[in-house]
């Protein structure tokens, strides 16, 4: 997933390179402190419930901090004991100790927006954060293939992204097979974060769903991690400020949208080419990567690929200005023509592309303002 020579192409917004905004202070549902106090937790929960206090250990630095984001596999079918015994996480070893002593923030993590980066910085806040993000449910539930929002081997550097708003420290990330959790219930679920992952403590969103069927909502995590002796930490939704409508109407995205921060939202204003919006519910610019092959076309100024070089989610079909095309180093602004069949970037600067600086790569990308 890591590739030397990876290079993004990056479409900048209005200032070429902005410094990193100051991480908003969204308040949490339940904060839990070294000492918890007297009083029930707040009214999402049941009264009853209480938490253990958050281990708040300091962090490694960024500097010191190996970063990780495992590449996806395909689904593996496994029976009852596989799902009780196999091993829980990705490209993490026999033992099982990736995430071991740390504080997991769980979802699934498609878009990388700025309601995730919340769950980091509040694990970050309590310990050394990991995300556990859930990969594969396409492909066990049925459900038609959508490209990824942030492409696979572009989440590394989201991440690390991320460090000025988690006490300098870069969240590492660990995926889980969906297949292989599918069918615990809630109280498995939790066991096996507590007895084989060895965690300290989980943050997790208010909406968030765990177990079979989507069974266990934030109330039960919270029970449950108290029995197993895990702190929990429930962060309440970012919400999305902007409220933006296309045509005169605001964007219907799911059901179960109550004016969120979503990756739903987010591929929904990608589907309307507004990247503007795009922007402000990721708290970045939006990376197009794409994989060079023989099928690029090189000129002097132009660079003309097939749409099936892109590794993940393109804005919608049109012309966008003011973009920059990166390929490990900025290489200059251009503006990108999308079609059905062809991504066409188009170079302000006639010297930018000599000598030809894609030859010796293998990726791309784009980012959007």
């Amino acid at each position: 997933m890591e590739r030397a020579a990876a290079a993004a192409l990056g479409c900048a917004l209005r200032s070429p390179s902005p410094s990193p905004s100051p991480a908003p202070q969204w308040p949490p549902l339940l904060r839990c402190h070294r000492r918890c106090p007297p009083g029930p937790p707040r009214p999402l929960l049941p009264p009853a419930l209480r938490f253990r206090p958050l281990d708040m250990t300091k962090g490694q630095s960024s500097n010191s901090l190996k970063t990780f984001s495992s590449s996806g596999h395909s689904g593996v079918r496994q029976n009852n004991d596989d799902l009780v015994n196999g091993k829980l996480l990705i490209d993490c070893g026999e033992e099982q100790d990736c995430v071991l002593g740390g504080i997991v923030a769980l979802g699934k993590f498609d878009a990388l927006h700025i309601g995730h980066r919340e769950l980091a910085m509040h694990a970050s806040r309590a310990g050394t954060p990991f995300l556990l993000s859930f990969v594969g449910m396409a492909e066990v539930l049925g459900w038609t293939y959508r490209p990824p929002i942030v492409a696979q081997c572009d989440r590394k550097r989201v991440l690390s992204s991320w460090a000025p708003y988690c006490r300098n420290v870069v969240p590492l990330e660990y995926q889980v097979e969906f297949s292989k959790v599918r069918s615990l219930s809630p109280r498995q679920f939790v066991e096996r974060l507590s007895k084989d992952l060895r965690i300290k403590g989980v943050v997790a969103g208010e909406n968030y769903r765990f177990g079979y069927k989507a069974s266990g909502d934030a109330a039960e995590l919270v029970k449950l991690c108290e029995e197993f002796g895990l702190s929990a930490f429930i962060v309440r939704s970012v919400m999305d400020t902007a409220k933006r409508s296309h045509n005169g109407a605001a964007a219907a995205i799911n059901s179960s949208d109550k004016g969120q921060v979503s990756s739903s939202r987010v591929r929904h204003a990608l589907a309307m080419g507004d990247m503007e919006y795009v922007s402000e519910l990721l708290g970045r610019k939006h990376r197009l990567v794409l994989m060079v092959n023989q099928k690029c076309l090189h000129e002097r100024k132009k660079i003309v690929l097939p749409n099936s070089c892109m590794l993940n989610m393109p804005p919608a079909e049109g012309l966008y200005e003011n973009c920059d095309l990166v390929n490990g180093e900025y290489l200059g602004p251009c503006r990108v023509i999308i079609t059905s069949d062809t991504i066409v970037i188009e170079m302000k600067d006639e010297n930018s592309l000599s000598p030809n600086p894609i030859q010796e790569v293998g990726q791309l990308g784009i980012e959007f303002g």
